[in-house]
């Protein structure tokens, strides 16, 4: 099975970080947010990619034609120019970096990728900008198992503030960032059959209107539910907030 992962977006929430390279590549404890989101689907067995690029979209096939050297011990022989991998590391992953448009919306990169995808029975899809722990595996028998054309994994998302327990002026507790109010949210995770594809008219179309809203019509959107950790990385406070959950060597999204 593939999966796709939308890396061609500009970020702007994130400009900090963005300014200078495209949001998938922003780091957490040294790696690519882009790097932890395939780790979290190769843990699962799912190691061929489909890599959406737009804005800085080089910066991103640079990093993987270099990944093997980066990842790999070295001798280098200065005077001949010559490079000896010591110690191979890398990742055995199949990845396909397809640029998708610098103005594309969501939708239409994902309909520019239609020659990867076209004749597998399913893929997967998510974002290039967020990490959960949810369960691969499970997601895909889901829907293999009720056999509509989409599904989405749906998240609580988490409170930003902490809450008051309150009995009239008495506080009883304090809550640290409760979850919301116990809506569900599109927590991206997808699983698609690539029929989804025709209901996407072009570059200008966002996936999350028109397409996956003809989909919840038609009956053909289920939603996998997952309890478990889910954050975004939209702006700075979320990347400190990865960035803490990693250097604490407890990151909830790291099954690898």
């Amino acid at each position: 099975m593939k999966a796709v992962i939308l890396a061609g977006g500009r970020g702007t929430r994130l400009s900090e970080e963005t300014s200078v390279r495209p949001k998938p590549m922003v780091e957490i404890g040294g790696w690519p947010i882009l790097w932890h989101i395939m780790k979290i689907y190769a843990a699962h067995g799912v190691t061929d990619f489909v890599v959406c690029l737009g804005y800085k979209g080089w910066q991103i096939k640079e990093y993987f034609l270099n990944y093997r050297l980066h990842a790999s011990d070295l001798s280098i022989d200065l005077a001949s120019g010559t490079v000896e991998v010591l110690r191979p590391s890398a990742e055995p992953w199949r990845i396909a970096l397809v640029d998708t448009g610098e103005d594309s919306m969501t939708g239409g990169r994902l309909k520019r990728i239609a020659p990867y995808v076209v004749d597998e029975p399913e893929f997967c899809m998510t974002y290039g900008d967020g990490v959960s722990d949810v369960d691969i595996g499970g997601l895909i028998a889901f829907h293999r198992a009720h056999g509509r054309q989409a599904t989405v994994t749906a998240v609580t998302p988490p409170g930003r503030f902490g809450a008051l327990a309150r009995e009239g002026a008495a506080v009883n507790a304090f809550i640290e960032k409760p979850a919301g109010d116990g809506g569900t949210i599109n927590g991206g995770f997808f699983v698609l059959s690539p029929k989804v594809l025709r209901r996407i008219a072009g570059d200008a179309t966002t996936w999350e209107a028109e397409p996956l809203q003809s989909l919840a019509r038609d009956g053909e959107l289920m939603a996998y539910d997952h309890k478990g950790f889910w954050q975004a990385m939209d702006t700075l406070r979320d990347r400190d907030l990865l960035e803490r959950l990693w250097a604490s060597g407890q990151a909830p999204w790291r099954r690898w």
